[in-house]
């Protein structure tokens, strides 16, 4: 009997120290919840977004290209484009280079840009680079061209083409502000527009009177911002259409893109492809 009575002492006496436990418990798990004591910076930190340093500040060029089929490289029959072509050029001046991704999308207008820019992988991807190379607003001039047939592009009669580039240019204007905003740091190269048909006597005039309206706008929008661009190509195709093209004549070929990708490098004013530091001068 007395066997029994400590049995149950002992059992009554573990429940009490149980209970006891539990609520202690509790109240501390409340309290936890209503006035939290853990490390709360850590979890500020990994939502802020940090976005790598100016291209100056840092020891390795970090490349992001996004925009159309110019920056994805179509028509060249060696697979660089101009986005590669600078990475080499850079490297044989001894610069640690690299692509973190290259975003382009053939056909891209730069209105269906913008939304592009609010993608979670495209951001982080610009977020991370502090050279980001911008090819956009060939598709919004010339209808059709992503087509990549020359007689499939539209280009307007002068009135249809004024509308047409506010419209266009409304659009570049949000999309630069998008970009700067997303990484405030890098360095924004746009590589301006050339004119495909300017061996067409049909479609010279008014091609030209759409590419250097064009990038007249685009240096008026970028001069606004101390960390771009703009990468004059005008002058390269002028005279030079047939050298300087692929087949589908509009895009350029292996050459064009070579020449492309070296106004790039000396835009950026670091070195020229030997090794010599470039000043440019008014295009």
């Amino acid at each position: 009997m007395k066997s029994s009575n400590k049995i149950w002492i002992t059992v009554s006496t573990v429940s009490i120290i149980v209970t006891c436990i539990l609520i202690y418990g509790f109240i501390i798990a409340v309290q936890d919840i209503v006035n939290p004591s853990g490390n709360t910076d850590f979890i500020s930190e990994q939502k802020e977004t940090t976005t790598t340093s100016p291209i100056e500040q840092s020891t390795e060029i970090k490349i992001a290209a996004i925009g159309d089929s110019l920056a994805k490289g179509t028509g060249d029959d060696e697979g660089k484009g101009f986005v590669r072509r600078v990475v080499s050029m850079l490297k044989e001046d001894g610069k640690e280079v690299r692509v973190t991704a290259n975003l382009a999308i053939n056909g891209l207008t730069a209105e269906k840009l913008l939304p592009e820019l609010d993608e979670a992988g495209v951001k982080y991807t610009l977020e991370q680079s502090n050279l980001i190379l911008l090819s956009i607003g060939a598709n919004d001039l010339f209808q059709g061209a992503q087509a990549g047939q020359a007689a499939d592009i539209n280009i307007p009669d002068t009135a249809a083409l004024f509308e047409l580039l506010t419209k266009a240019s409304d659009s570049l204007e949000n999309v630069l502000k998008k970009i700067a905003e997303i990484n405030p740091n890098a360095k924004i190269v746009y590589v301006g527009l050339y004119n495909p048909f300017n061996d067409l006597k049909d479609l010279k005039q008014v091609g030209n009177a759409v590419v250097t309206t064009w990038n007249s706008k685009v240096l008026e929008l970028i001069s606004t911002y101390d960390q771009m661009a703009l990468a004059p190509t005008f002058d390269l195709f002028e005279n030079n259409v047939p050298q300087l093209l692929a087949s589908d004549h509009f895009h350029p070929n292996a050459q064009g893109y070579e020449e492309m990708a070296e106004r790039i490098v000396e835009v950026l004013g670091i070195t020229d492809r030997h090794g010599k530091k470039v000043e440019m001068g008014d295009e």
